[in-house]
């Protein structure tokens, strides 16, 4: 074997056990910065209040998988320092939550956040183009109505598709002059 395939294999099986291993110094960094950058995000996440933790529509989705993603970028790169991985969540927990503080007072953001509901079924009928465009079916709805424990579909006034995917079932009730499906795009 000549000199140069010496030392083109010595280097491949230095890479490789890099791989498995990269020394103490990497995991003690990666178990400190592990252990302190979990702290950080579970007291920012408190510090922002139960609506950071709430029942998800694509919004919330989307934070989540990037405090996800930050979090797994300040743990495994060397290239992101604690402080500045504790930025990066904060920056995002502090955006949300200005985000959802404004989708409560004003109507309109939230819309732009979060989409509205959009009714399914009403009055023991399919909604064809609202189902088409949410991309559920009516064995879907069927189920949902099923899981609420109601057998006929005509007895249902409503099947809402929330603005989080889960599918509201609204049982047919005597006429109070106050509906839950005041807010709801679709037939009224």
């Amino acid at each position: 074997m000549s000199f140069f395939a010496y030392r083109l294999v010595a280097e491949e099986n230095e890479h490789m056990e890099l791989v498995f291993f990269d020394g103490w110094g990497s995991l003690l960094r990666t178990l400190i910065v592990g252990l302190l950058a979990y702290v950080t995000l579970v007291l920012f996440l408190r510090l922002s209040g139960n609506r950071t933790l709430s029942k998800m529509n694509a919004f919330d989705l989307i934070v989540t998988v990037a405090l996800g993603s930050t979090l797994a970028t300040v743990l495994l790169s060397k290239d992101v320092a604690l402080m500045d991985g504790a930025i990066a969540l904060a920056l995002l927990i502090s955006l949300q939550f200005v985000i959802t503080w404004t989708s409560v007072r004003y109507r309109w953001v939230r819309r732009l956040v979060t989409g509205e509901p959009l009714m399914l079924l009403y009055r023991g009928e399919f909604l064809i183009a609202p189902l088409r465009q949410a991309r559920v079916t009516q064995d879907e709805v069927r189920s949902a109505i099923r899981s609420s424990g109601i057998g006929d579909v005509a007895s249902v006034e409503a099947v809402v598709l929330e603005t989080d995917g889960s599918l509201s079932v609204v049982r047919c009730q005597s006429d109070s002059g106050k509906t839950s499906l005041e807010d709801v795009r679709g037939p009224k």
